[in-house]
């Protein structure tokens, strides 16, 4: 099936529909039921069948059905933020006394996640690279987390080979795709068993709405959706799932303005004297390049850049200097936004994941990048060896 028609199209003309242009928006509490016999039967098969909302509802069915045929999965399920869905799906796939190796550097939370897991005894560990796993595999391991590009550091790992390496091993793999969406990306078509997105980014793409999903094969989301899907309460709200689908009619064509945009940006940042790296993997010049171009059909505008500083002061006043890029912490909108990791993220969080002082993220929307460029440039006239 074509992207943009599974993005607009896919299963809008059902009948229950009514033609209508919008999806409806169901937002009853519960749906009931003519016989006592009725209600057995649904109970029974609650993941399947419409009972309460906090389990199934058709508008967040709807949502969940384009992004698996998106990202070539069987299954979806949505979650009422990103950690809703990164928490419900380790749980999902671990016990006491099982152990995760995290490959790479991850969302900061997800490693809170699996810190707060340890007083039931989960255990994890951080490695750079699949030697590193080699070295930390234990008999007790049980899932291979990782994202792909990383963390705010956007190294490239080559799926295929992780995939394989963790099905040698045994292991399931869940990756966080939300860097690329499923526009320019599918790790399931390589091996990864689990993929997740943070809804909250580019698929909302307007930064109104906060929402996750786990996207996989049926014999690990029906188990999930049927526990920790119900049990965590984290359910998708059908107002927010209306939300997903009409951020999914645009996602294509807005994935390509943010493509454009977010290269010229960087480019323009990799030739200034006041940054030192800038860490974009569509650029031919990042170290896992052609590997992104190899699993990757385009590149997201969301990289960082190391400023030619080691003074959180510094930094902070780049960010202060900035007048077109606002200061937040979210991205994948309208509107382009800056963050220094150092001034947001827990330093244990950041010294796990190798962050610089002088990192800054950057995430480029839809505005002019012209625009976008003059004010990076007046406000890195301040910076280091410049000043």
């Amino acid at each position: 099936m074509d992207d943009e028609w599974i993005c607009g199209r896919l299963g809008e003309d059902e009948p229950w529909l009514l033609g209508a242009v919008n999806p409806p928006v169901f937002e009853n509490s519960l749906f009931t039921f003519r016989t006592a016999g009725e209600l057995g039967e649904a109970i029974k098969d609650e993941d399947e069948r419409y009972v309460y909302w906090r389990g199934t509802n058709p508008t967040v069915d709807l949502a969940q059905r384009k992004l698996a045929a998106l990202e070539r999965g069987e299954r979806a399920k949505c979650f009422a933020s990103g950690m809703g869905a990164i928490s419900a799906t380790i749980s999902s796939l671990v016990s006491a006394g099982d152990h995760v190796l995290v490959l790479g550097a991850v969302y900061g939370p997800t490693t809170q996640f699996l810190r707060y897991l340890e007083k039931f005894g989960v255990t994890h560990t951080h490695v750079s690279d699949l030697a590193g796993c080699d070295s930390a595999i234990r008999s007790s391991t049980r899932l291979l987390y990782f994202e792909s590009p990383s963390y705010m550091r956007y190294e490239v790992f080559d799926i295929a080979a992780v995939t394989g390496w963790a099905r040698e091993h045994g292991l399931v793999t869940a990756m966080d795709n939300t860097w690329s969406t499923p526009i320019f990306q599918k790790p399931l078509t390589l091996g990864v068993d689990l993929v997740l997105h943070s809804l909250s980014k580019y698929v909302g793409g307007h930064s109104d709405l906060v929402g996750g999903v786990v996207v996989g094969p049926s014999r690990l989301i029906r188990p999930l959706a049927l526990t920790e899907y119900q049990l965590y309460g984290a359910a998708m709200s059908p107002h927010d799932a209306a939300k997903v689908i009409k951020g999914l009619r645009t996602l294509p064509v807005r994935m390509a303005a943010h493509q454009e945009r977010g290269l010229a940006v960087a480019a323009f940042l990799a030739e200034h004297p006041a940054v030192r790296v800038v860490n974009h993997p569509g650029l031919s010049a990042h170290p896992g390049h052609a590997q992104a171009k190899a699993q990757m059909s385009g590149f997201s505008s969301l990289f960082s850049i190391e400023l030619d500083t080691e003074s959180r002061e510094e930094a902070a006043e780049f960010l202060d200097r900035l007048r077109h890029f606002r200061i937040g912490v979210s991205w994948g909108g309208f509107e382009s936004l800056v963050n220094v990791p150092a001034l947001s993220v827990e330093e244990s969080v950041r010294a796990t994941m190798g962050i610089p002082v002088g990192l800054v993220r950057l995430s480029v929307g839809l505005e002019a990048a012209d625009t976008l460029i003059k004010d990076l440039g007046l406000a890195l006239e301040g910076v280091g060896r410049l000043a």
